[in-house]
C-alpha cells in the first residue's frame, strides 16, 4: 500500500486485483449545481466545468461529479475520487489508472 498527499490531504492506494499501484490524474473542475442542462466542458488540459442537475445539500452533487467524471473518461466510479472541495464549486478529482505489472 502506498500513501500519497495531495495538498495535505492523504490517497491511499493499494494494489488489488494482481495490479502493482494505481497512479492518479488529477484534475481541478469548476461545479455549477441546479443547472438546467448536464454537461461538461474541457476550459484547460486539466481544468473543467461542470453542470449538474442535483443540488448540493446531502453530497447530491458531489455524486453526480464522480458519474459524469467517470462516464466522460469511460472508467468505473471507484477510480474517480474527489481530494479536495466536498462543500465547495471548486473540487479537485483525482482519476486512478491501473499500470498493468511488468513480468
Amino acid at each position: 500500500m502506498r500513501i500519497k498527499f495531495y495538498g495535505g490531504t492523504p490517497i491511499l492506494f493499494d494494489g488489488g486485483d494482481g495490479l502493482k499501484e494505481k497512479s492518479s490524474t488529477y484534475l481541478n473542475i469548476k461545479v455549477y449545481p441546479r443547472s438546467r442542462k448536464q454537461d461538461i466542458a474541457q476550459i484547460d488540459t486539466d481544468t473543467y466545468k461542470l453542470r449538474v442537475f442535483a443540488a448540493p445539500s446531502k453530497g447530491g452533487a458531489n455524486k453526480e461529479v464522480i458519474k459524469i467524471i467517470a462516464a466522460h473518461f469511460g472508467l468505473p466510479v471507484s477510480f474517480v475520487q474527489i481530494v479536495r472541495g466536498h462543500t465547495s464549486r471548486d473540487k479537485v478529482v483525482a482519476i486512478q489508472k491501473k499500470i498493468q505489472e511488468k513480468k
